[in-house]
């Protein structure tokens, strides 16, 4: 996570406004230094000290600022810009300790997924942000600034990926216990590979096809798990928890927790509250071995 090597268009306009601001205060450091190396090298009333304030304390100080505020309005002013009519909209809300992230279809349905944000290279995206908790914070550093999302409102956020590539984003506002692993994964992807993506996320799941994963399939529907987990195809009751439709698909679990590879799901499952404790999912330690094996070969599945 680093503002310093950016790959979308907010970030590359942040970062100029920034190196600006580090060159400018640097040449400004190395002026007061040599200054003040030739001030003790001189005996009182030698220097016109009148001429120094006014035009160091006030001249200069003043010309500075009003430049600085003048070059970073209009670098800002770039940031809001209107979107255009073809921008890609997302629904991302924050909860307590994941992100929800939603695409709607030109046919009306939905994509659901958790924690990780798909987008086109090149193609704007407007992010809308919202919480249904308490105040979280949307920053992804190598592509766009920091946005607040706050319960009851809705903002929004502009987006322009200029490379493909995985960006690691995190909740920039404390909001509890697990704020610190509350982190998302932005995806960029080539146009046609983001359309791929997407239609392969508007199906439902894909039914078992092992007999381990099959008895996970069967373990996941007896212990209520459909409660607060979606999985489109097998059953869409559960609202709570992030939606498992193609969680085998996504590279890491619980926010940024886990890597998601292999042996990681059962290991998620049963020790949930030592990885990430307070989150709102109980721990399964009692299940048996056999029972955690086939739980995980079902979701890991789940592409």
């Amino acid at each position: 996570m680093t503002m310093l090597d950016p790959a979308g268009f907010a970030a590359h306009t942040i970062a100029g406004v920034a190196w600006s601001l580090f060159i400018g205060s640097t040449l400004i450091f190395v002026g007061v230094m040599a200054l003040l190396a030739m001030a003790m090298r001189r005996r009182p009333g030698e220097v016109n000290t009148r001429h120094w304030i006014i035009g160091g304390g006030i001249l200069f100080p003043t010309v500075v600022l009003c430049v600085l505020v003048g070059y970073t309005a209009v670098r800002s002013a770039q940031l809001t810009r209107t979107p255009p009519a073809n921008a890609l909209i997302i629904s991302v809300t924050g909860k307590m300790w994941w992100w929800e992230v939603r695409y709607r279809l030109p046919d009306g349905a939905q994509v659901v997924l958790a924690n990780e944000i798909h987008i086109p290279v090149g193609q704007p995206v407007v992010i809308g942000l919202s919480s249904s908790d308490v105040i979280h914070s949307f920053w992804v550093p190598q592509l766009a600034g920091k946005m607040d999302m706050v319960p009851g409102r809705t903002n929004q956020l502009q987006l322009l990926a200029t490379a493909p590539g995985v960006y690691r984003g995190q909740c920039a506002e404390y909001c509890g216990e697990q704020h610190a692993r509350m982190a998302m994964h932005v995806v960029a992807h080539e146009p046609a590979a983001f359309d791929a993506w997407l239609a392969a996320q508007a199906q439902p799941a894909l039914a078992p096809v092992t007999a381990l994963a099959q008895a996970g399939q069967q373990a996941f529907v007896a212990h209520r798990c459909s409660a607060c987990h979606t999985v489109r195809g097998l059953s869409e009751e559960g609202q709570l928890g992030p939606d498992l439709t193609h969680v085998g698909s996504r590279l890491y679990l619980g926010a940024g927790t886990l890597r998601n590879e292999a042996g990681a799901m059962p290991r998620w499952i049963a020790h949930v509250q030592l990885l990430k404790a307070g989150a709102r999912m109980p721990a399964f330690n009692a299940e048996d071995a056999a029972g955690l094996e086939a739980i995980g070969a079902y979701l890991e599945q789940l592409k």
